[in-house]
């Protein structure tokens, strides 16, 4: 243990310490000790940024995870057993000390703002908030939907205005990863930026034509950006490496106003951040990119630094799922110095039943998650969401199954992503012969079936929506319908 001051700091800190001394963020000298059931654990002191605004876009349509995104926006969509896409940047700031959140919403956001509003309620503490504040018709000029990522912030001014912050953190909400955002605020400050971009150290061949590049000097001032360039600038000093945008922002407040009024005010703008607000800021304000690899987060080792999943197609989604059910997953969930925060649903424990020859309830390398039953079936390599029941039988292996779904006897499936309430009958091979499962479902090329929220799955012919379904939040199973397939009831 070394100490600086009258602090002490973890070992990750004091090397980074050692390492980079002008730049270790303030976060760094704030690790305080303290003791736990007999094991000791590192924990941030707690100061509220109350002086900054965050801004959280969750309106996006997500139409590269269609069927996942048919019925809910995309920050909406269930990952990991029990939480939303959202989960994770709420739950950033939050850890992170920052109290004051606006999430901006728009397409089809019920169950996102129901969401919200049970998981995210900081009753009467007036200075902590999560506020959803659903697209609306302005009352400036002919203003409706939003355009972009800078109008929706634009359309919002006034919020922002109210809150008269310093600074103002502009987060997308459908990215996994975990992060302390005070390090990126310090930074920020510290380089008395107008903008903070969080860039990621990517392997430039792997970002080619994939996502929005970043070029530094060598003090990491922002002096260029493309999108989604053939070939990337690399960063100084690493030939082989480019900064790929995570679409995460960090503005002074009087500075965000005066660059989205003049993109409002361009013809030729598509009024996106990384495409036209931070292009035209560059050269003319203090723009550097803050390099997210180095972000140190309460319980975690260098192994998980710098995790960061785009989830935006379905073999994306289904990666990212599939790697929380390892050994030692490169995001951990199970950190209780960086807990992930979502809607606690009061559902009864798992439960396994049956163990006899060939009907034995079992899950393995899997997430199981409450109100779930599993009778006399076998679960691998996979996830599952609350208050699913596996009838006898059922050979589940490289799947995920969401809230509500029923899996009748005997079914087999393989790499399969059932969304909210699908009902399969007894007997049903799903994920074997792709080339009649994309008769019924979609398909992608890697081969993972996606079955759409509240289908009715037969054994064989054309699948049925349900005529009814429980609404957002609720815990209640689906209502079974009488004769719309063959579920043998377990005894």
């Amino acid at each position: 243990m070394e100490k600086r001051g009258y602090l002490e700091l973890p070992p990750p800190a004091c090397e980074a310490v050692k390492a980079k001394e002008a730049d270790a963020p303030v976060a760094w000298l704030e690790y305080a000790r303290r003791q736990s059931t007999g094991a000791t654990y590192w924990q941030q002191e707690p100061r509220g940024m109350i002086d900054v605004l965050v801004m959280i876009l969750a309106g996006g349509r997500g139409e590269r995870l269609f069927p996942l995104t048919s019925q809910r926006a995309k920050p909406a969509v269930p990952f990991g057993g029990r939480y939303r896409i959202i989960d994770f940047v709420l739950s950033n700031f939050i850890n992170s000390g920052f109290f004051r959140i606006k999430v901006l919403t728009q397409y089809r956001s019920n169950s996102l703002l129901i969401h919200l509003s049970r998981g995210f309620n900081f009753g009467s503490l007036s200075e902590h908030y999560v506020d959803a504040i659903p697209a609306h018709q302005s009352v400036v000029g002919d203003l409706g939907w939003y355009a972009g990522t800078a109008d929706a912030i634009y359309q919002n001014l006034r919020v922002v205005q109210d809150e008269m912050p310093e600074d103002v953190a502009v987060f997308g909400a459908d990215h996994i990863y975990k992060m302390d955002v005070r390090q990126m605020m310090d930074f920020h400050r510290r380089r008395a930026a107008a903008c903070s971009v969080a860039v990621l150290p990517y392997e430039r061949t792997a970002a080619a034509g994939q996502f929005g590049i970043l070029e530094v000097d060598e003090n990491w001032r922002v002096v260029g950006f493309e999108e989604k360039p053939a070939d990337p600038k690399p960063i100084p000093g690493q030939p082989d490496k480019c900064l790929v945008s995570m679409g995460n922002y960090l503005f002074r407040r009087l500075v965000l106003e005066r660059v989205l009024a003049e993109d409002h005010d361009s013809e030729t703008s598509a009024h996106d951040f990384g495409g036209n607000v931070l292009p035209a800021m560059i050269g003319r304000y203090p723009v550097y990119a803050y390099d997210f690899s180095q972000n140190v987060v309460l319980g975690e080792g260098e192994r998980e630094r710098g995790y960061w999943r785009d989830v935006g197609t379905i073999d994306a989604y289904f990666e990212a799922n599939m790697d929380l059910r390892s050994v030692s997953p490169m995001l951990n969930l199970f950190n209780p110095a960086w807990p992930i925060r979502s809607v606690l649903m009061q559902y009864a424990p798992v439960k396994f039943v049956f163990n006899e020859d060939g009907r034995t309830g079992m899950a393995a390398e899997s997430i199981i998650a409450n109100g779930t039953i599993i009778s006399g079936a076998q679960v691998y390599r996979s996830v599952v969401f609350n208050n699913v029941f596996v009838h006898s039988y059922c050979d589940i292996d490289e799947s995920i199954l969401m809230q509500g779904t029923n899996v009748g006897r005997g079914c087999r499936l393989r790499r399969v992503i059932c969304d909210k309430y699908v009902t399969i009958e007894d007997g049903a091979v799903i994920g074997v012969d792709l080339a009649r499962d994309a008769e019924r479902f979609t398909v992608t090329a890697s081969g993972i079936v996606v079955i759409q929220k509240g289908a009715i799955v037969p054994r064989e012919g054309p699948i049925r929506e349900s005529s009814s379904l429980p609404p957002p939040g609720s815990i209640q199973p689906r209502v079974h319908e009488p004769g719309s397939v063959k579920i043998t009831p377990e005894n």
